[in-house]
């Protein structure tokens, strides 16, 4: 009889559909997503519309995964069941993915396992990189709805701080979207930020404009120009280890409602978010001595944040030694079942030894 060696992962985010088979050697089988549908100047679904979107688009992917992998060689089906893996978390999308695994793995005659889309996200990030065999480590998670920094020790996830009112992928959403961007925005908000960046720095080189771009933590000042009024965001408030941004998306809206450059604006908050990272970190670092610190979310996957973030962190140290950041393939960073598959495995092969 052929070996199972597969893990079939489900994950039903609120604007993703995902799936992903993995082997027991890590190897990625299948990576199979589909974009929820959001309507042009709405910003968001409601979990009715977003649970009947992924129960129509699993079929597809089911039988997508059925063409790709031999049936006979999975092993274990896994799912996310809950957006975070702490009492009371609750969201209904991921109810399909849990309902089709159980169906699936009892039609196979596997195991079943469930898991949180947060531990997901993690593992993603973490299961093939420096950090696959570390136990204790700080970690983000920052996506469309969740902005939080936490301390994982030994698979046990605490949260350290983070933002108390909007995250940052609602912010990065709801300007892109005022702007006119289709949803969700993150994609085209970095490519903007980016482009801007690339445009100072050429500029700078040619001596055309006063003051080059460079990357944290200068801060310098990010010019808005309104009417020749300097109108400048102000940073991200940081209060412990705890920020707010709603002023920042408000700041936003305004001056972009008075004339504000659309992509100088984006720029603006892009640099501000990444200082805020950078602020964030350091302190997280001194307060928990722990100095790994991974990255995950679909706002991790912005180039123009990562390359703030690794510049910045390059040459920074905590009692001798270098702190190390950490970001996935972006295409690990955003929503995807990959994560799930490998707890999957991770706890099959555990439970066989």
């Amino acid at each position: 009889m052929q070996n199972r060696d597969l893990i079939l992962g489900l994950d039903t985010s609120n604007y993703t559909t995902s799936l992903a088979i993995t082997d027991i050697g890590g190897e990625i089988i299948l990576d199979a997503r589909k974009l929820l549908t959001v309507k042009q100047g709405e910003r968001g679904l409601r979990q009715s519309h977003a649970l009947f979107q992924h129960m129509e688009n699993l079929p597809a992917l089911i039988l997508e995964a059925m063409k790709t992998a031999d049936k006979n060689r999975i092993a274990a089906v896994a799912a996310s069941g809950r957006p975070r893996p702490v009492e009371g978390s609750y969201m209904p999308v991921f109810k399909a993915g849990v309902n089709y695994g159980k169906v699936m793995a009892a039609s196979l005659g596997v195991p079943f396992f469930e898991f949180s889309h947060q531990e997901g996200h993690l593992e993603a990030v973490k299961h093939n990189s420096a950090f696959s065999e570390t136990n204790d480590y700080l970690a983000y998670h920052l996506s469309g709805g969740t902005s939080e920094l936490l301390k994982v020790t030994n698979g046990q996830i605490n949260i350290l701080g983070g933002s108390r009112d909007l995250s940052f992928g609602q912010v990065i959403d709801r300007i892109g979207v005022f702007l006119g961007m289709a949803f969700p925005c993150g994609r085209e908000m970095d490519r903007t930020a980016l482009s801007v960046r690339d445009k100072l720095n050429t500029n700078s080189t040619a001596g055309k404009e006063s003051g080059s771009y460079s990357a944290l933590p200068g801060q310098e000042k990010i010019d808005t120009t309104v009417n020749g009024n300097s109108q400048l965001l102000k940073k991200i408030p940081v209060s412990g280890l705890e920020i707010n941004l709603s002023g920042m998306e408000t700041q936003c809206r305004r001056e972009l409602e008075k004339g504000a450059d659309p992509e100088r604006m984006v720029f603006a908050l892009f640099r501000h978010i990444s200082s805020c990272l950078a602020v964030l970190t350091e302190r997280a670092v001194q307060e928990s001595g722990c100095s790994r610190v991974l990255f995950t979310g679909g706002v991790t996957a912005s180039s123009f944040i990562r390359n703030e973030l690794e510049t910045f962190f390059k040459s920074r140290s905590f009692e001798g030694r270098t702190i190390q950041i950490m970001f996935g393939d972006p295409a690990l960073s955003s929503d995807n079942a990959v994560g799930i598959s490998y707890l999957g495995g991770n706890s099959l092969w555990q439970s066989n030894r």
